[in-house]
């Protein structure tokens, strides 16, 4: 049978050689692929790899030490993924920090501090600072329309922007995060859908903010049109994330505490915590259900650190670096020789790109303020290299007049100029605050007082920030008040005030014993004018004139024909405050000189002159703070009467006596104290401490010397507590006199 070739077999065999040939030379005219040329590194045929840092909050600082093992180790990343604290060490990680730079941020970082909003005492206005001398409740809630409202969070994350936007300036530009180091992603949720939302864009820190803004404890971000918190609630470990980045593979890192057992949900806090735990697991359960052979899972386990304990971030960089030590044969597969990882740290380190130049300041101001109100506060000046530190101060003290919910900055280019943008945005409660105010005090020998009072202010009224307030106070002391206070510049330099009051007063007499003869009862109706000029945050000159008329009239003790009150003085008074705190100071010191002249042309009932001095200096070494005062009172050229004679006695003004139970013309103190703080809880601190007092009060200034003084002293324990600071004391001076005080005020101010 004869054999039938295939089809065209000769010629099939040459179309076979000519497939090869062509196919020869379109590979030859082609650009060789990166896996088959000789001088590519290695690691041009390596997998991608993505990190995935999961939430966590302070237990995302075992991130870290993860990041320590994979840079020992040579493995590169390609891309990273972050959620909440997962987002800040990702973010920073991809800016081009490496693991030793982010450690010692995060060691450096004051917690504490930094979760508080309120602006430290030195970067407060003056005016500010004035109101902690008042007995008011720290807390300010808004009142508007009739409404009260209230901040939409307990933390605004002032101070948390700063840090971050501190720690990301070199990027600062990079608004595709796909040009960063290391391409990024941070997750948020909106609180509007509950749906994850992907954060590839934008200014960086702000995005890290946005993921990490825990619901009622943080306040929200708007992006783009959304209200952002934290995106655990979504998706707490984000493996979807970085795989639709292009990773190959997955290193992922999960610091989330998982659920809690019945023994340790004690309380409806725990309750809480729980369900939040829950919608965190679930979808870390999800996302860790799509890890395949090739993905390593970290999971490092860090016991009984919570969430919140950012005191102890420190402590879970060490569990990090072990748990990726135990995963190290996992790992080790996608080392890089050092040439390599040479290679690629330079490719990093090359995309990092410089803080800019500045050449334009722009103000966004969304307050009831004039711009000048801020711009004038802000040292930045066009074709100036950025001053970081001086930028942050100049928004302490622009945050510091506290009528800003936020004052944040952003570098962006426009026009191919740098433009360094200030936002500052108004409280969403204000701009009217209420304030309240307690003050109790008892010797346990049946004398106490009681006072309660509330002030309503209204900022913002005008463009240079004037205000007027509101007070009234029931107790033993009822009365009210109104009072302007209208700065004259935008800089609040000089100013203008006026203030109006009507209520009673206490004044008492005793005799040589310390025996109360009588209570005199001085209801009265007052008017202060002032103008000034205030020098910072720390100081004051004010110039002025008071008047007071009324009547005095006996309430205990032998009856009394009524007396009239008139005073009517002009007054100079100079304040210097740089007090840290002024119910338990550590630091820095408080002054105060005025003089008055009292005259009967001014509505005063006898001519008189006076001058008050006050110094209170404060020093501190760990735990231990030692409190040194020195007070000083005079009449000169003339006599003043009962409205205006100088007391003194009582807790810290001669502990032992009653208060109040010195009167006269003349006096002087120079007192000692020293306190130990023995607690470390944020809105309870406790002290432990003591006193030592030398003083006296004079009707003759001839009688006035240090060999006609009385001794006394104290020991005290103190609360700071957010209704004022508590003191529970024993006090004692010379011939006998005792007294045991329970307060509630400030003790440590003039």
């Amino acid at each position: 049978m004869r054999r039938t070739s295939p089809i065209g077999a000769g010629n099939g065999k040459r179309w076979t050689i000519g497939l090869s040939a062509l196919a020869l030379a379109v590979l030859c005219a082609l650009p060789a692929p990166a896996v088959e040329a000789a001088d590519e590194p290695a690691s041009a045929r390596r997998p991608r790899i993505g990190l995935v840092l999961g939430g966590g909050g302070a237990r995302g600082g075992a991130h870290v030490g993860v990041l320590k093992v994979l840079e020992e180790l040579r493995i590169p990343v390609d891309y990273v993924a972050g959620t909440s604290m997962g987002s800040i060490v990702g973010g920073l990680y991809a800016s081009g920090m490496n693991s030793q730079e982010i450690e010692r941020a995060l060691r450096a970082m004051d917690w504490t501090d930094t979760f508080q909003d309120s602006p430290s005492r030195a970067e407060r206005s003056f005016r500010r600072k004035s109101d902690d001398y008042t007995y008011a409740f720290k807390a300010k809630p808004g009142f508007n329309s009739g409404k009260i409202m209230i901040p939409p969070a307990y933390v605004r994350g002032q101070k948390f922007d700063l840090v971050l936007n501190r720690l990301t300036l070199p990027v600062v530009e990079v608004k595709d995060f796909d040009r960063l180091p290391i391409p990024y992603r941070a997750v948020a949720t909106d609180i509007e859908t509950g749906k994850a939302v992907v954060l590839a864009k934008g200014n960086l820190s702000m995005s890290i903010r946005a993921s990490m803004a825990v619901p009622a404890a943080f306040d929200p971000v708007e992006i783009d049109g959304r209200l952002l918190v934290d995106g655990g609630i979504a998706n707490n470990v984000p493996v979807n994330v970085a795989r639709d980045m292009g990773a190959d593979v997955l290193i992922v890192v999960d610091v989330g505490s998982g659920l809690s057992s019945r023994k340790d949900i004690t309380s409806a806090l725990g309750i809480t915590g729980q369900l939040a735990n829950y919608l965190f697991t679930l979808n870390t359960e999800e996302q860790l259900k799509t890890l395949g052979p090739r993905d390593v899972l970290i999971r490092p386990p860090l016991g009984n650190i919570g969430g919140g304990s950012f005191e102890r971030v420190p402590e879970t960089f060490p569990i990090g670096e072990r748990s990726a030590r135990d995963a190290i044969d996992a790992l080790r597969r996608y080392s890089l020789s050092p040439q390599d990882y040479e290679r690629y740290l330079a490719q990093r380190a090359r995309s990092r790109p410089s803080a800019p130049v500045i050449d334009v300041v722009r103000i966004d101001n969304h307050s009831g303020v004039g711009k000048d109100v801020i711009a004038g506060r802000i040292s930045a000046k066009p074709g100036q290299p950025l001053d970081v530190e001086q930028l942050e101060q100049d928004i302490g003290q622009i945050y510091g007049l506290e009528i800003f919910e936020s004052v944040r900055y952003d570098l962006v280019r426009e026009d191919g100029k740098n433009v360094l943008v200030i936002n500052a945005k108004e409280k969403g409660w204000g701009p009217g605050y209420l304030q309240f105010g307690l003050a109790s005090s008892n010797n346990l020998k049946g004398d106490n007082t009681f006072k309660l009072g509330v002030l309503y202010t209204r900022t913002e009224i005008n463009s240079l920030n004037g205000e007027w307030r509101l007070g009234g106070q029931l107790g033993d002391e009822p009365g009210i008040f109104a009072e302007l206070h209208q700065p004259l510049d935008p800089l609040s330099r000089y100013f203008a005030a006026g203030k109006v009051g009507y209520g009673n007063t206490n004044a008492d007499v005793f005799d040589d014993a310390g025996h109360r003869l009588s209570r005199y009862q001085l209801t009265t109706a007052k008017l202060e004018l002032a103008a000034g000029r205030e020098f910072g945050t720390w100081g004051e000159a004010r110039l002025g004139y008071r008047r007071e008329s009324g009547t005095a009239e006996v309430t205990t003790g032998a009856p009394a024909p009524d007396q009239d009150v008139n005073l009517g003085e002009a007054f100079l008074r100079l304040s210097d405050d740089k007090l840290d705190n002024i119910n338990f100071p550590r630091a820095g010191h408080f002054g105060r000189a005025e003089y008055r002249v009292a005259r009967e042309g001014l509505g005063s009932s006898t001519d008189y002159e006076q001058a008050t001095l006050d110094y209170l200096q404060a020093f501190t070494w760990g735990r231990n703070t030692l409190l040194g005062r020195i007070s000083a009172f005079g009449t000169m050229d003339g006599t003043a009467p009962l409205e205006g004679q100088v007391r003194l006695g009582g807790f810290l003004r001669l502990s032992g006596l009653q208060e109040n139970q010195l009167s006269g013309q003349y006096a002087g103190l120079i007192s000692l104290g020293y306190y130990r703080r023995i607690t470390d809880i944020q809105f309870l601190q406790t002290y432990v401490g003591t006193s030592l007092e030398v003083g006296n009060v004079w009707q003759d200034s001839k009688n006035a010397s240090f060999g006609n003084t009385i001794t006394a002293g104290s020991v005290f324990l103190g609360v700071d507590t957010p209704i004022g600071p508590l003191y529970l004391a024993y006090g004692r001076a010379e011939a006998g006199n005792y007294s045991f005080y329970i307060y509630l005020g400030p003790r440590f101010t003039f």
